[in-house]
């Protein structure tokens, strides 16, 4: 494809609204790495994070400063039931009440607690692996879904082979802050272009330039305004977020990863006037082998970077290596 046409995919004027199709379509072949590290490859852009990579991203750390930019998994988390996600359920199984009572029957006055939670993966704050989202029955690499993801789970590209990848320079881009200053929450609906992305970095300044092997955080706001006014449809209802047209700045800027503090990281409702559900996801995922995270919180990330004025830093998110998992709920951290 030649460059004119590539930049004219992200142009949002060029979107044809009525035609998902060939929008995702084109998009998909465009930007599609399958082969690029080799027939058997589990990883995706997460190739692009070396040990060099890694020494950079350690060398940003001057203050200790740790920041969890996880949301919590409990029952007052987000979720509404939509194909059976549900919040987290936690159960005691022994209390102090049991020690007390001396009836758990350890010896000599020994007591002690135990519990265990039970949730979707993808529930609260996580990574969608790249088992999680086909393009027309295809899965990462070009494999076939069904040869990749049956019931026994996720058997090439499960989230256990990304245990040790997502440790890297991480950047917080705070489209809230920068596009609605006065609020720093962008409205529902909004669809966050390739022009607003760039011109946040430069407003943010150098430390927020994005290249290979960083993970790229977009703030958009949204967790801000549900944790005032209320969860709503923060869970797959309306929100802010990508444009499909982003797709060829995610793939020119050969980031490791992505992550926003919404429920589907994409703009939602997406950009077309006929039925069409995560066409970035269609693109990204199964086709560049972009590992995608969602439900971040990024408000305290975003008020400690703004405060210092530098908005690269350390950024540790390894997923649980849950064998044949298509996703894993995480507890990142930002070391500044």
């Amino acid at each position: 494809m030649n460059l004119d046409h590539a930049e004219l995919l992200e142009t949002p004027a060029s979107l044809d609204r009525n035609d998902p199709d060939g929008e995702i379509s084109r998009r998909g072949k465009a930007y599609r790495n399958w082969g690029r590290w080799g027939e058997d490859d589990a990883l995706g852009t997460l190739n692009f994070i070396d040990a060099a990579k890694r020494k950079q991203a350690a060398s940003l750390v001057r203050d200790g400063e740790v920041v969890s930019l996880s949301q919590p998994f409990d029952m007052n988390g987000p979720q509404k039931g939509w194909r059976r996600r549900t919040n987290p359920v936690h159960t005691m199984l022994d209390t102090g009440t049991d020690a007390e009572r001396g009836t758990q029957g350890f010896p000599h006055g020994l007591g002690g607690a135990d519990d265990v939670i039970s949730m979707p993966l993808q529930c609260s704050t996580q990574w969608d692996g790249l088992g999680h989202i086909f393009d027309h029955g295809n899965a990462w690499n070009g494999r076939r879904a069904g040869d990749v993801v049956t019931s026994d789970g996720d058997l090439v590209t499960g989230i256990e082979h990304a245990a040790a990848s997502p440790v890297s320079r991480g950047v917080l881009l705070d489209l809230g802050r920068h596009l609605q200053p006065d609020t720093g929450e962008l409205p529902d609906g909004y669809a966050i272009t390739t022009e607003d992305l760039e011109s946040c970095i430069a407003a943010q300044g150098a430390t927020s330039a994005v290249g290979r092997g960083d993970i790229v955080l977009v703030r958009t706001g949204q967790l801000s305004r549900a944790r005032r006014d209320g969860w709503g449809d923060y869970a797959g209802g309306p929100a802010p977020g990508l444009s499909l047209t982003t797709a060829g700045w995610l793939h020119r800027t050969e980031i490791a990863a992505i992550a926003t503090d919404t429920w589907g990281f994409e703009v939602r409702p997406n950009e077309f006037d006929v039925p069409a559900f995560q066409p970035l996801h269609q693109v990204v995922i199964p086709n560049m082998g972009l590992t995608v995270g969602e439900l971040w919180d990024l408000d305290a990330l975003a008020h400690t970077c703004h405060a210092r004025g530098r908005y690269g830093f350390l950024l540790v998110a390894a997923p649980l290596p849950i064998t044949g998992a298509v996703g894993s709920p995480i507890n990142p951290v930002a070391i500044l």
